[in-house]
């Protein structure tokens, strides 16, 4: 079966109030992405859903999955597309049940091939392997190295995603490897650019 080209996972920032709604709509219409993952920390549902309601708008204006990371009960309140869960977040099986079988899970499995299979074998549409480069977005305990894209491509059907401080600048390396999504922050929207030109400059990598 031909490997879909990579594609492009964009991951909110935590601060996602403000003028965030303009530059996820720039970020958007720079290019195709396939998913946004909603990211915010130290706020109830209520917040957070009136935080999230303007993006998922967007998202859906541009026909980009919505996922919400962390939150099953969030994740099932908005109607999203997806969560993705932590190590410590939830059962891939019990947020099944919950959010029906439709919705896109994935699973965080840091530099663990054992932990993807687990997550595959309980239904996660989706493993996320990193951080593969050193990041300021979120501490980190884990280090990938990409041989573990290449080796999880060969031999599983499940799509897995490359995340830790990717920028266009070292995204080739990732792509080479295997990584059926490039999940990006920082490489995005902290881009001396702006988001637009970010999403263009990984465009120019994943062409």
């Amino acid at each position: 079966m031909e490997k879909i080209p990579c594609q492009l996972y964009l991951i909110s920032p935590l601060e996602v109030g403000g003028d965030f709604p303009e530059a996820l709509r720039a970020a958007l219409s720079a290019g195709p992405v396939a998913a946004f993952q909603f990211r915010v920390k130290g706020i109830d549902n209520h917040a957070a859903a009136r935080l999230a309601a303007p993006l998922q708008e967007i998202c859906a204006e541009y026909d980009v999955a919505f996922i919400v990371n962390d939150n099953v009960a969030l994740a099932k309140r908005l109607k999203a597309d997806g969560v993705h869960l932590g190590q410590s977040d939830g059962d891939v099986r019990e947020a099944r049940l919950e959010l029906g079988a439709e919705v896109q899970i994935g699973v965080t499995c840091h530099n663990s091939r054992h932990l993807a299979m687990e997550a595959g074998e309980a239904g996660a549409d989706y493993v996320a392997f990193g951080a593969f480069y050193p990041t300021k977005t979120k501490a980190t305990e884990y280090v990938a190295d990409p041989e573990i894209l290449q080796i999880w491509s060969k031999f599983m059907e499940i799509p897995c995603v490359a995340i830790g401080g990717i920028t266009p600048d070292n995204a080739m390396a990732l792509v080479d490897a295997g990584a059926d999504f490039l999940a990006v922050s920082g490489g995005v929207w902290q881009y001396p650019g702006g988001a637009a030109a970010a999403v263009k400059a990984f465009h120019a990598v994943l062409a």
